[in-house]
């Protein structure tokens, strides 16, 4: 790793933390500035606009996500195991294992969704390969026969996510004591549906 990389790795990681607190458009060239130390005309060279720095720091979002989420939650044996690693590898990053302010694509959705732009593409983006990865993860859970061979595995990824996102409400918003709790019986509830779908009632 050059230098050059090695500071822009710096940056984007003090980029990703401040934006998981202030949101995304609370990121600016003079904020990152004065919380690394740098000059905004160093900065400049690294990120030529405003959108150019959030797009990267999605970027450095995703990396650490998966870092932090994906990558321990795969060495799991296929099926069940898989699931459940994905569940409470999420849980832990949302909480604040895997950035200062929880979850950065939480909050960049609410502030992205009505702004057309490179940004909001690449978000859109990164959420859809979250919701395939689920939807792949409970189509192995089926086929190693865990789950029901009937399951809708793109339904499943849908509430999986569901359960995630009123979890962040609930832990961080309403600082609820039993947010994981409640998440945990609503994800048994999806698994018990997931298995036999009469055990949901």
């Amino acid at each position: 790793m050059t230098k050059g990389t090695d500071t822009r790795t710096t940056i984007l990681d003090e980029a990703a933390n401040l934006a998981s607190i202030n949101g995304l458009n609370g990121l600016t060239i003079g904020t990152l500035a004065a919380h690394t130390g740098m000059s905004k005309s160093g900065l400049f060279r690294h990120f030529g606009s405003k959108e150019d720095l959030q797009v990267a720091t999605l970027r450095a979002g995703v990396d650490r996500f998966t870092e932090t989420v994906i990558r321990p939650a795969l060495k799991a044996p296929r099926g069940q195991a898989r699931v459940r690693a994905l569940f409470d590898r999420w849980l832990e990053w949302g909480t604040g294992h895997g950035l200062a302010g929880g979850c950065i694509f939480i909050p960049a959705s609410f502030e992205l969704d009505d702004q057309p732009g490179t940004a909001r593409d690449y978000l859109v983006t990164t959420q859809q390969d979250w919701l395939d990865l689920l939807a792949t993860t409970a189509r192995k859970a089926v086929e190693a026969g865990d789950f029901r061979p009937d399951l809708d595995t793109a339904q499943f990824a849908y509430e999986f996510n569901t359960i995630l996102l009123g979890f962040n409400q609930a832990y961080r918003l309403m600082r609820d004591p039993k947010a994981a709790e409640r998440a945990l019986l609503q994800y048994e509830r999806l698994i018990k549906d997931a298995i036999h779908a009469d055990q949901l009632a």
